[in-house]
């Protein structure tokens, strides 16, 4: 993992020189990518591993092919260095080109940011974007270079001959399809749920009404008026005074969600539902201009940014109440911020959400002691 970091540190620099001169695609898989892909094990000059211009099923070439026993599992369509990613119709080519050959993991990556498509989720092709990773030193959210590096490894020639990756992407996706048809079942609490429910108590007199209301509590359905919550004084690059995103218009979920990889959201239901099993039915969620937060009362206890790399957290903990060695965690009191709080979490993936835990209850408890 050192040297993959060594590796990340200097493709930033080369990026910080390269990125007035308009580099074209060519270079830059020459300067970047390959390097990359050498770093995560695989061999650049070995066609049986990677081959470039490989010939698609439909007779179109895609970039690289990367192999395990000379069988391609990953495409990777390269662009220019200074290329957003955001065209629909180049997402649709290289997860097309996946599909068409059978291939289920396709990457689409300018040298500097990397999308990882899955093609055979059912869903429009941008939907199909499992996670993103991001080594742009202009990137002022980026995650620590470690948490960075962890998640370029899951590229790596032997994460994905161990198949890692497939784990991920069948873990994520499974998740949020269980998800919305449980969100749909508990919302239309339909008297076969009721009844299966009811069976489960092991013969209680609870009543079905007493059931639906429980289910509401413990599904998030029925929450208090969210109230306006208390603005929070902060400092730095984002202005000082009470910060203006805790209080405002709701913009609803999906303001937040639109056009975020699966695993964000992921981890953002994650991180909803740890909050909310705090206290059912006492906890109020509000989306804001530029965050989510989650309070008791008026006051918030955590807030959260979304990114397209994982989340930005803050929580009103103390900076000294950090644990040890917690390296996703890290005291920004002095620093402009867009939530509530002195302590900022970054958290790309649910392992990182479960270590945060305590945190977040923590924060919990300091609110709610405050009545």
């Amino acid at each position: 993992m050192k040297d993959l970091i060594k590796t990340i540190e200097e493709l930033q620099v080369l990026a910080r020189k390269h990125r007035r001169a308009a580099l074209k695609e060519l270079p830059t898989r020459t300067i970047f990518i390959d390097r990359m892909l050498a770093s995560l094990g695989w061999d650049v000059h070995d066609p049986a591993e990677v081959e470039l211009e490989y010939t698609t099923v439909d007779g179109r070439a895609v970039d690289y092919a990367l192999k395990i026993n000379a069988k391609p599992v990953i495409f990777l369509e390269a662009k220019a260095l200074d290329d957003q990613l955001d065209d629909v119709k180049a997402v649709t080519q290289v997860v097309g080109y996946a599909a068409n050959g059978g291939v289920n993991w396709c990457i689409l990556t300018n040298g500097v940011r990397y999308k990882i498509y899955s093609s055979q989720e059912l869903a429009s092709a941008p939907d199909k974007l499992l996670f993103e990773i991001s080594i742009d030193p202009d990137d002022v959210d980026g995650n620590p270079l470690a948490q960075v590096a962890a998640s370029f490894n899951r590229l790596s020639r032997d994460s994905i001959a161990a198949g890692l990756l497939d784990d991920l992407g069948e873990e994520v996706f499974t998740t949020a399809k269980v998800r919305k048809a449980l969100d749909r079942l508990i919302t239309d609490q339909d008297d076969a749920l009721l009844r299966v429910v009811r069976r489960a108590l092991d013969g209680s007199n609870i009543s079905p009404n007493q059931i639906r209301a429980a289910l509401a509590r413990i599904w998030s359905l029925s929450t208090p008026k969210p109230p306006k919550f208390e603005g929070v004084r902060t400092k730095g690059k984002h202005g000082t005074g009470v910060v203006p995103t805790v209080r405002g218009k709701d913009t609803g979920e999906p303001f937040h969600l639109d056009g975020k990889p699966a695993e964000v959201i992921d981890v953002y239901r994650g991180l909803d539902r740890m909050c909310h099993e705090l206290a059912p039915g006492q906890i109020s969620r509000r989306h804001l201009a530029k965050i989510i937060a989650w309070g008791i009362g008026k006051t918030v206890f955590c807030s959260t940014h979304l990114l397209q790399g994982g989340l930005r957290v803050w929580v009103t903990v103390e900076p000294h109440e950090i644990p040890p060695g917690t390296s996703f965690a890290r005291d920004v009191s002095n620093v402009g911020r867009w939530g509530a709080g002195k302590v900022e979490l970054a958290i790309d993936n649910t392992s990182t959400l479960l270590a945060a835990q305590s945190l977040v209850a923590l924060a919990y408890q300091k609110a709610a002691s405050k009545g």
